[in-house]
């Protein structure tokens, strides 16, 4: 009679592991629902009863859509998709199922239950740069996901608004995506106990633990021609014309070719010629373009910022335009001069007749 029931209970155990295998194949295939229990206070271990223990993790990975090769001065769009890879790489028993045709069936229905283990619940994912050189835009800075399924992509892909700056150096940059979320740590089985606990409906109950990771997001600043001023010579006078030398420098990785200057002058300045040859200026290179500029009488004195800019062909050959670039030019006023002049020679005149009178007093004082 014993050896009956041991064999008896060999078939039950055998059935159990041969339904596990089946249903761990099968689950890789189809995705479960998310468990409604984590909405309700956890009942203790002394509630429920653990028959295995399963063994796998989310895994998460990111991927960016579209092109990483960006500007200078470029405010764009990073487009990220988080991927599962978490594997269920199987079960152990840990408990023992009985003869009991319903501890059974409540052990198969927790193989079903601990196949979410590998879902990410709760994905929280903040994109952060880590260099002065990138700025990402607060309002986009966090996405978040309610669960990721290992194998099933999101319908849509966070979306992280980056601005690169003006004066950043061309090369490869990352920026760090650091990654929270929750995922199944264990379930088990109720056995009808949790009705005291105001949970009647309840047949198992399930256990989370946070994860935290940070994947990395590499993207490139394109090498371009890069302008700047480094010097300007000469002087402008409110009423007349002159030549004001302006030395543009290619601060930039690559050669800007067939280069021209242009400046924008406004009242109270004009230019009979705006436009200059520079020719070809390699990185690093200086080239100074020499504009005829003209002052109204009734100009001010002060420095005048003119607006500039170099157009160029790229290494593509394709037709480029620099950022604007400001040119100070100062401007003396003439009427300036000329108050100045007359009070020097007011000031002569003064000494001259001073002395005069002088003089002539003496001449009184010796008759």
């Amino acid at each position: 009679m014993t050896n009956c029931k041991k064999t008896q209970k060999n078939k039950y155990v055998n059935s159990a592991v041969m339904m596990a295998v089946l249903l761990t194949a099968a689950l890789f295939a189809v995705t479960a629902s998310p468990v409604g229990a984590k909405e309700f206070i956890q009942p203790t271990y002394e509630f429920s009863t653990n028959y295995y223990d399963a063994y796998g993790e989310p895994d998460i990975y990111a991927s960016v859509l579209g092109d990483t090769v960006f500007e200078r001065g470029e405010t764009a769009q990073v487009r990220i998709v988080l991927s599962n890879r978490g594997v269920l790489y199987g079960f152990k028993a840990k408990a023992d199922v009985g003869t009991k045709e319903s501890d059974h069936a409540k052990s198969l229905k927790e193989i079903e239950y601990e196949s979410l283990r590998t879902t990410a619940f709760g994905v929280k994912a903040e994109m952060v740069s880590i260099t002065d050189n990138i700025e990402v835009d607060p309002t986009t800075s966090v996405q978040t996901l309610d669960k990721l399924y290992p194998g099933v992509l999101p319908d849509d892909p966070m979306s992280f608004t980056i601005t690169i700056s003006d004066n950043a150096p061309a090369g490869s940059y990352v920026l760090l995506l650091p990654v929270s979320y929750e995922y199944q740590s264990q379930v088990e089985m109720t056995d009808g106990s949790t009705v005291r606990l105001g949970l009647p409906d309840l047949d198992h109950t399930t256990f989370y633990k946070t994860r935290n990771t940070t994947l990395q997001i590499p993207l490139v600043i394109e090498p371009a021609a890069k302008f700047a001023v480094s010097d300007v010579e000469g002087e402008l006078t409110s009423g007349q014309s002159g030549i004001i030398n302006v030395t543009y420098t290619n601060v930039g990785e690559v050669e800007a070719a067939d280069a021209f200057a242009r400046i924008i002058v406004m009242k109270p300045l004009s230019s009979d010629r705006s436009v200059v040859n520079l020719g070809n200026i390699a990185p690093g290179e200086s080239k100074t373009a020499s504009f005829d500029l003209a002052a109204e009488i009734s100009a001010v004195e002060k420095n005048y910022g003119i607006d500039s800019e170099i157009k160029y062909c790229d290494e593509d050959g394709e037709i480029e335009f620099s950022d604007n670039i400001i040119v100070e030019v100062p401007l003396r006023s003439r009427e300036a001069r000329i108050s100045i002049t007359t009070l020097a020679l007011a000031g002569i005149l003064l000494v001259a007749a001073y002395m005069g009178y002088n003089t002539i007093r003496r001449k009184d004082d010796k008759k």
